[in-house]
């Protein structure tokens, strides 16, 4: 699915532009996937690129949507960013060259030690009963438990 930028931007929220387009930061736990436990992929906002799945989402305690990796990863690119007086890594849609947030060195051990610490303005969210609807049933195989037709896989 291509669309003109133009197009994607009238669709957007002033706050989605703020992050996406000038490296801003939502507030925390005042956002839309900081809680959301449902089963399915976050994409990129412009070109639907699978970013994120919720099979690595876990509670950090932050208040912002936390992953211990990317779907894959060239789905993202990492840059040294250092502003506001701090040395950090900011993460961006490879697609889209879309700011998604920070990876830190203090996630889980046993998965990588990595926290990619993503603003829920930067995502949107397909649940795993949208997935084949909306074109991502080649990442239906993540979710063994999910049958789409409703008879025992």
């Amino acid at each position: 699915m291509t669309r003109d930028s133009d197009e994607i931007l009238k669709e957007l929220t002033p706050l989605q532009i703020e992050v996406t387009r000038h490296n801003g930061t939502e507030m925390p736990y005042r956002n839309a996937y900081d809680q959301n436990e449902a089963p399915g992929i976050y994409v990129d906002l412009y070109t639907g690129e699978p970013l994120f799945s919720s099979l690595d989402k876990y509670d950090a305690g932050c208040g912002w949507p936390s992953f211990t990796k990317p779907l894959e990863k060239r789905a993202v690119k990492e840059k040294n960013d250092y502003s506001h007086g701090m040395i950090r890594v900011e993460v961006r849609s490879s697609g889209s060259d879309a700011h998604l947030g920070h990876v830190f060195p203090d996630g889980p051990e046993e998965a990588g030690g990595l926290r990619y610490c993503i603003n829920s303005a930067a995502l949107h969210f397909i649940p795993v009963e949208k997935m084949a609807e909306e074109g991502y049933e080649d990442y239906l195989d993540l979710f063994p438990g999910y049958d789409p037709k409703g008879t025992a896989r």
